[in-house]
Protein backbone atom coordinates (compact mmCIF):
# COMPACT_ATOMS: atom_id res chain seq x y z
CA UNK A 1 0.00 0.00 0.00
CA UNK A 2 1.21 3.35 -0.55
CA UNK A 3 -0.48 5.63 1.92
CA UNK A 4 -0.28 9.79 2.02
CA UNK A 5 -2.30 10.90 5.25
CA UNK A 6 -3.16 14.17 5.71
CA UNK A 7 0.25 15.72 3.96
CA UNK A 8 1.02 19.59 3.90
CA UNK A 9 3.51 20.58 1.21
CA UNK A 10 5.39 23.14 -0.47
CA UNK A 11 8.54 24.99 -1.46
CA UNK A 12 8.14 27.52 1.92
CA UNK A 13 6.57 26.88 5.22
CA UNK A 14 4.97 30.15 5.32
CA UNK A 15 3.12 29.26 2.25
CA UNK A 16 2.20 25.52 1.66
CA UNK A 17 0.69 24.47 -1.75
CA UNK A 18 -1.47 22.81 -0.31
CA UNK A 19 -2.61 21.52 3.30
CA UNK A 20 -4.14 18.30 4.54
CA UNK A 21 -4.33 15.71 1.12
CA UNK A 22 -4.72 12.41 1.53
CA UNK A 23 -5.29 9.23 -1.11
CA UNK A 24 -4.15 5.85 -0.73
CA UNK A 25 -3.01 3.45 -3.90
CA UNK A 26 -3.61 -0.52 -2.86
CA UNK A 27 -1.13 -2.87 -4.30
CA UNK A 28 -2.08 -3.44 -8.01
CA UNK A 29 -4.56 -0.57 -8.18
CA UNK A 30 -4.51 2.33 -10.27
CA UNK A 31 -5.50 5.73 -9.34
CA UNK A 32 -5.85 9.05 -11.16
CA UNK A 33 -5.76 12.14 -9.70
CA UNK A 34 -7.33 14.80 -11.25
CA UNK A 35 -7.22 18.63 -10.37
CA UNK A 36 -6.76 21.43 -12.49
CA UNK A 37 -2.84 22.91 -13.24
CA UNK A 38 -1.65 24.95 -10.38
CA UNK A 39 -3.41 22.95 -7.56
CA UNK A 40 -0.39 21.24 -6.12
CA UNK A 41 -1.34 17.73 -7.89
CA UNK A 42 2.35 17.74 -9.22
CA UNK A 43 3.73 18.35 -5.78
CA UNK A 44 2.16 15.74 -4.20
CA UNK A 45 3.10 12.93 -7.00
CA UNK A 46 6.54 14.07 -5.88
CA UNK A 47 6.23 13.47 -2.34
CA UNK A 48 4.03 9.96 -3.31
CA UNK A 49 8.11 9.36 -5.10
CA UNK A 50 9.63 10.38 -1.89
CA UNK A 51 11.35 13.64 -4.05
CA UNK A 52 9.88 16.15 -1.71
CA UNK A 53 9.85 15.99 2.15
CA UNK A 54 6.66 17.38 3.31
CA UNK A 55 6.06 19.86 5.94
CA UNK A 56 3.49 17.97 7.58
CA UNK A 57 1.70 14.26 7.41
CA UNK A 58 3.06 11.03 7.13
CA UNK A 59 4.02 8.74 3.85
CA UNK A 60 3.76 4.94 4.51
CA UNK A 61 5.00 2.65 1.84
CA UNK A 62 4.50 -1.29 2.08
CA UNK A 63 3.55 -0.38 6.11
CA UNK A 64 6.56 1.63 6.84
CA UNK A 65 6.51 5.18 7.21
CA UNK A 66 9.03 7.30 5.14
CA UNK A 67 11.56 8.89 7.36
CA UNK A 68 13.85 9.91 4.71
CA UNK A 69 13.56 11.73 1.32
CA UNK A 70 15.33 11.42 -1.86
CA UNK A 71 19.23 10.03 -1.93
CA UNK A 72 18.85 9.68 1.87
CA UNK A 73 16.37 7.76 1.63
CA UNK A 74 17.23 3.84 1.98
CA UNK A 75 17.98 2.25 -1.83
CA UNK A 76 15.07 -0.61 -1.18
CA UNK A 77 12.52 2.03 -0.55
CA UNK A 78 13.99 4.71 -3.27
CA UNK A 79 13.92 2.12 -6.39
CA UNK A 80 10.30 0.74 -5.29
CA UNK A 81 9.06 4.08 -6.91
CA UNK A 82 9.28 4.75 -10.30
CA UNK A 83 8.27 8.09 -11.44
CA UNK A 84 7.79 9.45 -15.02
CA UNK A 85 7.17 13.57 -15.40
CA UNK A 86 5.11 15.47 -17.77
CA UNK A 87 8.37 17.52 -19.79
CA UNK A 88 10.65 14.86 -20.60
CA UNK A 89 13.40 17.07 -21.61
CA UNK A 90 13.48 18.68 -18.45
CA UNK A 91 14.27 15.42 -16.73
CA UNK A 92 16.57 14.10 -19.31
CA UNK A 93 20.32 14.50 -19.25
CA UNK A 94 20.93 16.05 -22.46
CA UNK A 95 24.54 14.22 -23.01
CA UNK A 96 23.47 10.83 -22.74
CA UNK A 97 22.50 8.97 -25.82
CA UNK A 98 18.91 7.27 -25.21
CA UNK A 99 20.44 3.80 -24.29
CA UNK A 100 22.26 5.23 -21.12
CA UNK A 101 19.74 7.66 -20.55
CA UNK A 102 17.42 4.29 -19.69
CA UNK A 103 20.31 2.23 -18.31
CA UNK A 104 21.01 5.00 -15.91
CA UNK A 105 19.24 3.52 -12.73
CA UNK A 106 20.77 0.38 -13.19
CA UNK A 107 24.37 1.85 -12.97
CA UNK A 108 23.69 4.15 -10.14
CA UNK A 109 22.66 0.72 -8.26
CA UNK A 110 25.78 -1.14 -9.06
CA UNK A 111 23.88 -3.40 -11.42
CA UNK A 112 25.51 -2.82 -14.68
CA UNK A 113 25.40 -6.70 -15.56
CA UNK A 114 21.64 -6.39 -15.65
CA UNK A 115 21.76 -3.52 -18.63
CA UNK A 116 21.90 -5.62 -21.59
CA UNK A 117 18.81 -7.88 -20.51
CA UNK A 118 16.56 -5.05 -19.45
CA UNK A 119 17.54 -3.22 -22.58
CA UNK A 120 16.10 -5.58 -24.75
CA UNK A 121 12.98 -6.31 -22.90
CA UNK A 122 11.92 -2.51 -22.51
CA UNK A 123 12.92 -1.01 -25.81
CA UNK A 124 10.32 -2.54 -27.91
CA UNK A 125 7.95 -2.69 -24.97
CA UNK A 126 8.03 1.15 -24.82
CA UNK A 127 7.74 1.59 -28.66
CA UNK A 128 10.86 2.39 -29.18
CA UNK A 129 13.83 1.30 -31.62
CA UNK A 130 17.52 0.26 -31.62
CA UNK A 131 18.26 2.57 -34.01
CA UNK A 132 16.99 5.55 -31.77
CA UNK A 133 19.00 4.57 -28.96
CA UNK A 134 22.26 6.05 -29.89
CA UNK A 135 21.00 9.11 -30.27
CA UNK A 136 20.88 12.17 -27.76
CA UNK A 137 17.59 13.59 -26.84
CA UNK A 138 17.99 16.77 -29.03
CA UNK A 139 17.88 14.11 -31.78
CA UNK A 140 14.78 12.58 -30.98
CA UNK A 141 11.27 14.12 -30.53
CA UNK A 142 9.10 14.54 -27.60
CA UNK A 143 7.45 11.29 -28.09
CA UNK A 144 10.64 9.34 -28.48
CA UNK A 145 12.07 10.79 -25.34
CA UNK A 146 8.85 10.20 -23.21
CA UNK A 147 9.08 6.59 -24.22
CA UNK A 148 12.71 6.33 -23.11
CA UNK A 149 12.26 7.89 -20.11
CA UNK A 150 8.86 5.31 -19.46
CA UNK A 151 11.87 2.70 -19.73
CA UNK A 152 13.78 4.73 -17.61
CA UNK A 153 11.47 4.70 -14.47
CA UNK A 154 10.41 0.69 -15.41
CA UNK A 155 14.10 -0.08 -15.42
CA UNK A 156 14.67 -1.26 -11.68
CA UNK A 157 11.34 -3.06 -12.45
CA UNK A 158 9.20 -0.52 -9.28
CA UNK A 159 6.42 -1.78 -6.93
CA UNK A 160 5.32 1.73 -8.16
CA UNK A 161 4.53 3.96 -10.78
CA UNK A 162 3.72 7.34 -10.64
CA UNK A 163 2.86 8.89 -13.89
CA UNK A 164 2.60 12.64 -13.57
CA UNK A 165 1.09 14.11 -16.55
CA UNK A 166 3.10 11.96 -18.64
CA UNK A 167 1.20 12.03 -21.51
CA UNK A 168 0.42 15.87 -21.32
CA UNK A 169 2.60 17.11 -23.94
CA UNK A 170 1.79 14.15 -26.66
CA UNK A 171 -0.46 13.55 -29.81
CA UNK A 172 -3.47 10.67 -29.28
CA UNK A 173 -1.55 7.36 -30.67
CA UNK A 174 1.70 8.22 -28.33
CA UNK A 175 -0.35 8.40 -25.44
CA UNK A 176 -2.11 5.77 -26.50
CA UNK A 177 1.50 3.56 -26.87
CA UNK A 178 2.80 4.53 -23.09
CA UNK A 179 -0.66 4.06 -21.58
CA UNK A 180 -0.93 0.20 -23.27
CA UNK A 181 2.85 0.11 -22.42
CA UNK A 182 2.43 0.94 -18.54
CA UNK A 183 -0.59 -1.15 -18.04
CA UNK A 184 1.52 -4.20 -19.88
CA UNK A 185 4.00 -4.01 -16.94
CA UNK A 186 1.43 -3.73 -14.39
CA UNK A 187 -0.18 -7.13 -15.75
CA UNK A 188 3.06 -8.56 -16.00
CA UNK A 189 4.46 -7.41 -12.04
CA UNK A 190 1.23 -6.56 -10.46
CA UNK A 191 2.31 -2.94 -9.87
CA UNK A 192 0.22 0.01 -8.27
CA UNK A 193 -0.27 3.27 -10.01
CA UNK A 194 -1.04 7.04 -9.11
CA UNK A 195 -1.74 8.43 -12.77
CA UNK A 196 -2.10 12.70 -12.00
CA UNK A 197 -3.71 14.48 -14.89
CA UNK A 198 -6.32 17.14 -16.05
CA UNK A 199 -8.26 15.04 -18.68
CA UNK A 200 -10.87 13.37 -16.45
CA UNK A 201 -11.54 10.78 -19.92
CA UNK A 202 -8.54 9.67 -19.88
CA UNK A 203 -8.04 8.96 -16.80
CA UNK A 204 -11.51 7.25 -16.00
CA UNK A 205 -10.22 5.08 -18.97
CA UNK A 206 -6.84 4.12 -18.04
CA UNK A 207 -7.88 4.24 -13.93
CA UNK A 208 -9.87 1.80 -11.66
CA UNK A 209 -11.24 4.99 -9.98
CA UNK A 210 -10.76 8.47 -10.35
CA UNK A 211 -10.18 11.21 -7.09
CA UNK A 212 -10.87 15.03 -8.06
CA UNK A 213 -8.35 17.22 -6.44
CA UNK A 214 -11.03 18.35 -3.80
CA UNK A 215 -11.50 14.90 -2.84
CA UNK A 216 -8.25 14.25 -1.84
CA UNK A 217 -8.33 17.32 0.87
CA UNK A 218 -11.69 15.92 2.07
CA UNK A 219 -10.12 12.49 2.64
CA UNK A 220 -8.90 11.34 6.20
CA UNK A 221 -5.77 10.24 6.80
Amino acid sequence: MLELHDVTAGYTRRAPVFRGASLTVASGESVGLLGPSGCGKSTLARVAALLHRPDAGRVVLDGTEIRAWRHRAPRAQRTAVGVVFQQPRLSADPRLRLADLIAEPLRATGRRDEIPERLAALVPAVGLTDDLLTRRPHEVSDGQLQRACLARALILRPRWLICDEMTAMLDASTTAALVAAVESYRAETGAGLLAVGHDRVLLNRWCGRTLDWAECLAEQG
